[in-house]
This record gives C-alpha cells, sequence and structure tokens, in this order.
C-alpha cells in the first residue's frame, strides 16, 4: 500500500461528497498517520443492495485503500425501531427474525466492494440491548424534543399533524450513542443523514470523547433520473441482477443522467473520466461512453468476461438478433398442426387471433429471423423454432414446446 499524504487523502475522500465536516479537523485526524475509525451504519430493512447502496460502499473501499479500519455497523438493534428518515409516517417495525436474515445478506452482498480481511462487521445489539430502562432515560435526556423537532421530516409530519411515536425520537440518539460506543472518528451516510450523523458528534462532546467527523454522500437518481434508487419504486439496478440485465439498464439512463453515475459509482480516475467527458465534448456519441462504463460496472459485480458477453448480447438484441443462450420449450400443437395466429394467442402473445393478423400482416412476427407473412401459415409437430413479436427489449419465456421471446415494455 503506498504511503498517502493527508492533502491527498482529503481529496479522495471528498471525491463525490455532498458534505465534509468539520474539514479542518479531519485534516489534523490525518495528519497523525494512525487508520482511523471509519463507522457505517446499515439499517437492514431490505436484503437486496442496488447501486445506489454502492456509492456509500465505494465511499468505504476508498478508505480501506487508504489505510484506515472500517466498522461495518449492521443496526440490528435500530432496525427493530426503523428509521424515520425521510419517511411520513411511522414505519412498522421488522421482527428480528427478519432483522437477522436481512443482515446475512447484506453481508454477503458487501464484499462484492469491501475487503473482507479489513472489515470489522459489528452489530449494535451488542451494546444497545444492555442499555436497559435507566441507560434509554439518560440518554434520552440528552437532547429536548425541540431539538428533534429541527428534524426536517419530524417537522413536516409535526406542522402536518401526521403522528410521530416516541420510541422514533430515540433513532437518531441511539445511531449517535453506536459512535460513543465505537469510538468512531469519522461516519459516512447519505445527505438524508445528515441529523443522525451530527448526533454522533453531539453525544461524543457530551460524553467527553473526541468528535468524529462527518463525510455526507449524495443520493444516487434511479432509473427515472427523479426519484432516488429503490426497489419499490422499480427504478433500480441491483448488484445481484444478471449481467446481461444490468448492462442493459445502464445503457436506458440518459446522457444527461449517465455522467452522475459516473461521478458516484465509477472507479475511474478523474483524468480518465474527464478523458470521456473530453471525447464527448468534440462529437463522440455518448453512448460509447456509457458502453465503456457498463463494463466497469458489471465486471465488478461479476467478471470481465460476462461483461464482455453482456456487451455482445445487447449489440446482438439491438439489431434483432438472437441470444446464443435461449432456451428450448415445447408446445402441443396436436396432430393437425396449429396455425401461427393462434399459436400467438395460446402463449398469450397477443390477446385475440385478429390481433396476431394484424401483426402478421405488418411484418412484425418472426419464425427463425424470417418474417411470416402468411396469416394461414401453420407450424407441425416435431418442428423447432424461435418465434418472435416485436422489435423493442426481448424476455425469455418458459412453455412447453418452441423456443421463444416475447416482445415487453420496459424490463429493463
Amino acid at each position: 500500500m503506498r504511503i498517502v499524504k493527508a492533502e491527498e487523502s482529503l481529496k479522495i475522500i471528498a471525491r463525490g461528497a455532498d458534505e465534509v465536516l468539520v474539514e479542518s479537523e479531519l485534516l489534523k485526524k490525518l495528519e497523525t498517520g494512525k487508520p482511523l475509525r471509519i463507522k457505517a451504519g446499515f439499517d437492514p430493512t431490505a436484503p437486496d443492495l442496488h447501486l445506489g447502496h454502492t456509492v456509500l460502499l465505494n465511499k468505504l473501499r476508498q478508505f480501506q485503500d487508504l489505510g484506515h479500519h472500517i466498522l461495518f455497523l449492521i443496526g440490528d438493534f435500530t432496525g427493530l425501531i426503523g428509521d424515520p428518515t425521510g419517511k411520513n409516517a411511522t414505519r412498522p417495525p421488522l421482527t428480528k427474525k427478519e432483522v437477522e436474515d436481512n443482515a446475512i445478506t447484506y453481508t454477503s452482498q458487501v464484499f462484492k466492494i469491501l475487503d473482507k480481511s479489513k472489515t470489522e462487521v459489528v452489530f449494535n445489539s451488542s451494546w444497545l440491548s444492555k442499555l436497559g430502562a435507566d441507560g434509554m432515560l439518560k440518554l434520552a435526556a440528552t437532547h429536548t424534543v425541540a431539538r428533534m423537532l429541527e428534524r426536517d421530516d419530524f417537522s413536516k409530519r409535526y406542522k402536518s399533524q401526521q403522528p410521530i411515536a416516541i420510541h422514533e425520537f430515540m433513532y437518531p440518539l441511539l445511531q449517535g450513542f453506536d459512535s460513543v460506543e465505537l469510538n468512531a472518528d469519522i461516519e459516512i451516510g447519505g445527505t438524508d443523514q445528515k441529523f443522525n450523523l451530527l448526533m454522533g458528534r453531539e453525544l461524543q462532546k457530551y460524553y467527553g470523547k473526541p468528535q468524529q467527523c462527518i463525510v455526507t454522500l449524495p443520493l444516487l437518481e434511479g432509473l427515472d433520473g427523479v426519484q432516488k434508487m429503490s426497489k419499490s419504486l422499480n427504478n433500480y439496478i441491483g448488484i445481484n441482477e444478471l449481467p446481461e440485465t444490468m448492462f442493459s439498464k445502464i445503457l436506458s439512463i440518459s446522457d444527461e443522467l449517465m455522467w452522475r453515475y459516473i461521478e458516484l459509482l465509477s472507479l475511474r480516475s478523474l483524468d480518465d473520466i474527464n478523458k470521456w467527458k473530453t471525447r464527448v465534448e468534440q462529437g463522440e456519441n455518448p453512448k460509447n461512453i456509457k458502453v465503456e462504463f457498463a463494463k466497469e460496472i458489471v465486471s465488478r459485480f461479476h467478471s470481465e468476461i460476462k461483461a464482455t458477453n453482456a456487451e455482445k448480447d445487447f449489440q446482438n438484441r439491438a439489431v434483432g438478433g438472437i441470444p446464443e443462450d435461449l432456451e428450448e420449450y415445447k408446445v402441443d400443437v396436436g396432430s393437425d398442426g396449429l396455425g401461427v395466429a393462434n399459436l400467438l394467442k395460446s402463449i398469450n402473445f397477443v390477446t385475440s387471433t385478429s390481433e396476431a393478423m394484424r401483426l402478421i400482416k405488418a411484418g412484425g412476427v418472426k419464425i427463425d429471423g424470417d418474417k411470416v407473412s402468411d396469416t394461414k401459415q401453420t407450424v407441425s409437430q416435431n418442428e423447432k423454432f424461435v418465434i418472435q413479436v416485436g422489435k423493442e427489449n426481448l424476455e425469455k419465456l418458459l412453455l412447453e414446446g418452441i423456443s421463444f421471446w416475447r416482445n415487453v415494455k420496459s424490463i429493463f
């Protein structure tokens, strides 16, 4: 590992960050040359990670590469409360079993990015479950209700007369107390976590400990370019998705949003990214940059070979080609055979035979890549072929008999 000066380390840490507080304090910590304790908390309310989560994980990996100690905190205790951040209603708490199962899934995914040998996984139930009623009351006494209502989400709910459960006030206090227990030097989180991160600083000061610095990171927009990436909004790219799906989803983002994704997700050097921008400014198609970026992401979570194959698959689909790995299924067409129009209806490609007829007349139906022009064409037993409808994205379906694709809109 190369030795990096404090000023250079600070530049690396600040890359892509929304805020670094307090920067002068962080520089002093870095100048000591000692490995710093970097805390990042994860509330295991959802088991699957997407690229939005990796913005923070990439930053943790940068800290690891700089020689610092990562405290990967699983909020198994606070997960029972549910983080109220950004919510306009009280969240139903998870069961202990749900939290434990999600935590296991989390850790199996994060080590696709983090170095397991340099990561300490901790669970806040280890100390929070021991606080007891006395400890909880003492912790609650450190802050006022007025201070809690300074949080934007609490303030909005209070003003709109939406109920706020008392236990929700405890969440930022407990998250802050985690920093006290872990002696965190730095805590990182999304911009929506700023209040909670600052709570850690305040509580460390209250308990007579050195205050942590905080690094806030932007929230990654989803594929729609509007709302933050979320599985519930179906605008996400999961890190466990198939290489072909990941590649296609990345290629579907707008040219403008592409730069945002590159800024927050790419591990390429700033010089490389600036070269990409120069190429586009000089007239190159942004799609070429998007392809290179997509291959980087797919390689990170799968392999270079799978990334290359995903690119080939995407290009093949773009020109109406047939994937090499299409599975075969059988369809019973009867001893007398079956008309293509009736076949399309039987496998739910169309809602009626008249619709199938219109598609055939319009040249929208192909068998083995050749257009079907005769509306009365039939298929017989023991035939093997690929039937295709439309020119948009394709989806493999499982039927008995004939291999085929179906035209679907925006499966990516």
